[in-house]
């Protein structure tokens, strides 16, 4: 049997997949190219859950979805949280949050990833249109902006390989040895260079004037509001040289430029603030709204696309939940016992949880101190559609084998539906819902009607049209206490799906040695780990890679400022030897 397919994983590059007898290979059109990641690659390899169960033994389905029900009858519909993560990104996943809803249940709100990159890209522009990897294709020199492509965006490769590139990241990744300059920035520095570089450019005479005139028309109060950064002792601050600046700036005189950022630098409270720097520093060179320029980050993989279910409700915190305020947990494609951040206070809070009901398709920390285990079907064995925040295709996702074990989110969801005498229509009917959002292009593709293959060619999506530039910003940023850590995604793992880490990456001027076990310490907690001698991290710098167990034991459940996003990477960390 041969069938096309889509990956469901939470990844940019949202690939077109072939399901050949078993075997999962890239289609070669489009944005796939012909090959997968080591996730789908070894997709088969993953154990999953097969039976469900309830207090450590085994039950069968049925037994486990009248369970469900029984613990939803005994409890309150203020009582109930549906805590739903995104371990399958495809459309369908959210049916769960119609039948909660309409339950009278709680659900989330905020993000543990994006949300405050998010809230800076509206503020500035109005609107978060994604540079597509279509527009990437024809930029001339491209920004890698802490971004790691090899690992988390390996369908990028092939589009810039012939493109001048340069690298902004604290880490010398393989995309940075490969590149025309890297500039090894000190974490959080991201916001002092991004608004030096508008002010190098302003010096210099190197704005696109036509653009600030016509759509940034209060550059020169945000010139100003530059000039508040003291130059010299910034770039000895941030570990940057004037050379570095001079440097990229000729790189990019003229040329189409295209700026692709990571989610690492908006990891901290003041995440909004560093995004709508760099988005500023790209009105400056008049990148929107031209072919082959622009500033990619995770766009809003719904956009033109509406919901069809029911999701109304009370939320709250996906970053700070607490847990113990609630009878029934239902959590849903997700791990909070390990990803969430803060984990001492969550394991705590979640301990009070009367019914913790998990719902995936992997054992992790939350489905092992769960009471009640659904087996979930993977993306082979139900119907689904998905689309991308790095691109504007929208892919069919068809059943293309059988399993016997494990149930969809559909499915789930009628059976609930059908029990609390809530409304819901037919698989078929929200399936064709989504269809219908659908345009085919001449290769036989499909994308989202209505998207802008070139964002803002028409203007900004403000109120008037302009993009708004940052008024003001923190100057007293700590960046010399204790040691930074950072959280990138592994090249082995998504988060805690597939094949977990649990090292610490150092550099050897910290004077340990290779497998050491360290004790690395924050404010908030601490966790024991392997040391792993890695000379590309900076050495005020402590590398544990997002999923890795016990790594946000050491991360603060305060929200941005903006955007209601976590912040990973605000904490400072110490290390200790065992």
């Amino acid at each position: 049997m041969n069938s096309v397919t889509a990956c469901p994983l939470d990844c940019y590059d949202a690939c077109t997949v072939i399901y050949d007898n078993g075997r999962l290979k890239g289609i070669k059109e489009g944005q796939t190219q012909g090959f997968l990641c080591p996730h789908l690659n070894h997709y088969d390899k993953y154990e999953q859950i097969h039976m469900p169960r309830y207090k450590g033994k085994e039950i069968s389905l049925d037994e486990a979805l009248l369970k469900l029900k029984e613990i939803l009858n005994s409890s309150k519909s203020s009582e109930v949280l549906h805590y739903r993560g995104h371990g399958n990104f495809a459309l369908m996943q959210e049916v769960t949050d119609h039948f909660f809803a309409s339950f009278g249940a709680t659900l989330i709100d905020g993000s543990l990833c994006d949300g405050a990159g998010e809230a800076g890209i509206i503020e500035g522009r109005g609107s978060n249109l994604n540079m597509p990897l279509s527009e990437i294709q024809k930029s001339e020199v491209v920004i890698i902006w802490g971004r790691n492509p090899h690992t988390t965006s390996s369908h990028l490769l092939p589009i810039i390989k012939d493109k001048t590139i340069i690298v902004i990241d604290p880490v010398k990744t393989k995309i940075a040895k490969m590149a025309s300059l890297h500039i090894q920035i000190k974490p959080h520095g991201d916001l002092f260079l991004a608004m030096l570089l508008s002010r190098f450019l302003h010096i210099e005479n190197s704005c696109d004037e036509e653009f600030l005139e016509k759509y940034a028309s209060e550059y020169e109060e945000y010139y100003e509001l530059t000039q508040n950064i003291r130059i010299k002792a910034t770039l000895n601050e941030i570990d940057v040289t004037l050379g570095q600046i001079g440097h990229l700036l000729e790189l990019i005189k003229n040329k189409k430029v295209a700026i692709v950022c990571g989610v690492g630098i908006q990891k901290y409270s003041d995440g909004a603030d560093v995004m709508r720097a760099i988005d500023a520093f790209a009105a400056f060179l008049g990148l929107f709204g031209k072919e082959g320029c622009g500033v990619a980050y995770l766009g809003n993989s719904r956009d033109k696309i509406t919901s069809p279910f029911n999701t109304k409700a009370k939320r709250v915190s996906k970053i700070n939940t607490e847990f113990k305020n609630y009878k029934t947990v239902f959590i849903q494609g997700s791990n909070p016992l390990s990803q969430m951040p803060d984990s001492l206070r969550v394991k705590k809070s979640i301990k009070e949880v009367e019914n913790l009901v998990y719902f995936g398709l992997y054992e992790n920390e939350t489905s092992e101190a769960a009471d009640l285990v659904i087996p979930a079907k993977n993306f082979l064995n139900k119907e689904d559609i998905r689309t991308s925040y790095s691109h504007h295709g929208i892919m069919f996702m068809p059943k293309v084998s059988e399993s016997e074990f494990g149930i969809s989110e559909y499915d789930l969801s009628a059976y609930m539906c059908k029990e609390f005498n809530i409304e819901l229509q037919t698989e078929e009917f929200y399936l064709q819902y989504f269809k219908n959002f659908a345009l085919q292009n001449e290769d036989g593709s499909w994308q989202v009607k209505m998207r802008e293959e070139t964002p803002y060619k028409e203007g900004l999506d403000t109120d008037d049209g302009e993009f708004h530039f940052l008024e003001e910003f923190d100057q007293n940023i700590n960046l010399k206490e204790k040691l930074f850590l950072i959280t990138p995604k592994s090249a082995t793992s998504l988060n805690s799906q597939f094949k977990r880490d649990n090292s610490v990456y150092l550099h050897s001027s910290h004077g340990l040695h290779e497998d050491e076990i360290v004790t690395i310490t924050s404010a908030k907690g601490s966790v024991k780990l392997k040391v792993k001698i890695d000379n590309d991290v900076r050495d005020d710098c402590v590398l544990i890679y997002s999923g890795t167990k016990g790594v946000n034991n050491l991360t603060s459940s305060k929200h941005s400022l903006d955007g209601k996003n976590a912040i990973f990477q605000e904490e400072k960390v110490e290390i200790l030897s065992v």
